[in-house]
């Protein structure tokens, strides 16, 4: 009778076991890590909530999380916890937007359409002649034309500190030798605010969206706040970009009646951009891409796609599309979106 000899590694049951006590720590780690995300968005919420003194945010955002710890990871009581959760949830969505609040003056007025047929009449029309970021005469003005003379688009992209983050606007150009119709989706900002990331995932922000002269919204950018801006041709037909058109002032109309909270994480300038060329039929994909919330990338990312209409590199294309110097010697010169595309490569044949 032989017996078996005995080879120093360990059993399959041995490693099961180890298999097991693996995925069970990992499966805590994992529980942890969800416990934590829901006290820190439970914590926040609070204190970005609507309680109007800034004491008492943070006295219950402070309470909140000490109770959320005690219940989940002192004395395990899940479910007076998620019934504290709940409630904290369905305050922070019952927190109403307004149109009705201190604005600050290059956003105390909400653009407006009224179409006739092919005829479109644009109202908060807004055309600032600035002298520094803070010190602008506002103008708001009335612009009218026909869809039928809307030819193209252009994308622009603007960056703070060139990287993953940036703003993006578009405008359509006619045919009929009057300026393009430029848009950007914006955070509006009550007097004495500015843009907070954080703060922006919290109802703090309601949205605008901002129509006027590109000697305005580009050049502010351009020449003021001295980011750097990159203009791209957008490949387009005539009708494609009317339908575009059709959907933002759409959209400009509703927020007009009926505000709307602004989210950097799901309504915001290049989210909404790409839904609505999607909805216009002009764009087909739909599969998320992290370049759709790194933004700063999204040219790129429209490149690949063959939406930018160009028959250059990549980063040839980005070199000649810079439009900060040509702005700068534009000034405010009434053919100032004729010069800042001077020096563009030129559409795709």
């Amino acid at each position: 009778m032989t017996s078996a000899k005995s080879t120093g590694s360990p059993g399959p049951e041995p490693r099961r076991s180890g298999m097991r006590k693996l995925l069970r720590w990992i499966g805590a780690a994992l529980k942890r890590v969800g416990q934590f995300l829901l006290i820190a968005w439970g914590t926040l919420a609070i204190y970005y909530s609507n309680l109007p003194w800034a004491w008492a945010r943070i006295a219950v955002a402070v309470a909140f999380a000490v109770f959320a710890v005690w219940a989940l990871w002192v004395r395990r009581r899940v479910r007076l916890f998620t019934g504290v959760f709940t409630a904290v949830v369905v305050w922070w969505i019952l927190i109403p937007p307004s149109l009705d609040r201190p604005w600050r003056p290059d956003h105390a007025v909400l653009a407006r359409a009224i179409i006739n047929g092919d005829h479109v009449r644009l109202t908060g029309y807004r055309n600032f002649t600035y002298r520094s970021v803070d010190d602008f005469d506002s103008h708001w003005e009335e612009r009218e034309f026909d869809m039928s003379h809307v030819v193209s688009m252009d994308f622009f992209i603007s960056y703070w500190r060139i990287g993953p983050v940036a703003h993006t606007f578009v405008s359509f150009n006619l045919d009929d030798g009057t300026p393009p119709i430029c848009i950007s989706i914006e955070a509006r900002f009550e007097i004495g605010e500015g843009f907070d990331p954080l703060a922006s995932n919290f109802k703090q922000f309601e949205l605008i969206y901002i129509v006027g002269d590109e000697r305005d919204i580009a050049r502010l950018r351009t020449n003021y706040r001295e980011e750097d801006v990159f203009l791209y041709h957008i490949r387009a037909t005539p009708e494609g970009a009317q339908q575009l058109l059709r959907v933002y002032l759409d959209r400009i109309n509703e927020l007009a009646d009926r505000a709307e909270w602004y989210h950097l994480l799901s309504n915001n300038c290049t989210l909404n951009t790409l839904r609505y060329a999607r909805a216009a039929g002009a764009w087909k994909q739909s599969r998320f891409d992290f370049r759709h919330l790194l933004n700063g990338f999204v040219d790129r990312y429209l490149y690949g796609a063959g939406v930018i209409d160009t028959n250059l590199g990549f980063e040839e294309l980005r070199r000649r599309s810079h439009i900060n110097e040509a702005a700068r010697a534009a000034g405010d010169a009434e053919d100032f979106s004729v010069k800042i595309r001077a020096s563009l490569p030129p559409r795709a044949e």
